[in-house]
């Protein structure tokens, strides 16, 4: 019987409801089968080579944040932002400098409770690599800057984290 491994091109499309990946020829796993390691697709975007997954669903929320500490780096056109952004209608879309970014703002009941809200803004960041600028001005005006600090601009990834914070449990913080 012919081994699947040997069948297998380099890499063979797949094609999921929300991603396009390739597999890896050498990420069988132990049973044969492709585990979630196996999924690999190469990068897309005009910011090099590197593997990543790109996305295609409509619900940002379900995507996972990418490393973005690489060199050739550059942020999104104002047409892409401005493509995503209905994504997100909660947040604004801004030039600051030069720089896109986005903008929510929020007033809660009061100053611990802003500080409540930046900690679970915070754990969600951290788990996604990706951090935005936090600001709490006059005891209750909160403030999320996001845009991408390693390229000055918009990524894909500030768009994730948006719609990953808009569906925060932070009602009972909110005025």
């Amino acid at each position: 019987m012919l081994s699947v491994r040997r069948l297998l091109p380099l890499y063979v499309p797949f094609k999921s409801s929300r991603h396009y990946f390739s597999l890896k020829k050498n990420s069988m796993n132990n049973n044969g089968g492709f585990g979630p390691s196996g999924f690999v697709a190469p990068d897309v975007s005009s910011h090099g080579s590197t593997l990543r997954t790109f996305c295609t669903s409509k619900d940002l929320s379900a995507e996972k944040c990418v490393p973005c500490n690489r060199k050739g780096l550059s942020p999104m056109t104002e047409d892409s932002a401005n493509a995503l952004k209905p994504k997100v209608p909660k947040w604004e879309l801004l030039s600051n400098g030069g720089v896109m970014k986005l903008r929510r703002k929020w007033k809660v009941k009061n100053f611990l409770l802003g500080l409540e809200l930046f900690k679970i803004v915070a754990d969600l960041a951290e788990s996604e690599g990706h951090h935005p600028d936090l600001h709490l001005v006059g005891w209750n005006n909160v403030t999320i800057e996001i845009w991408t600090h390693a390229c000055g601009g918009l990524t894909q990834n500030d768009f994730i984290l948006a719609a990953k914070i808009d569906k925060l449990p932070v009602e009972s913080y909110l005025k």
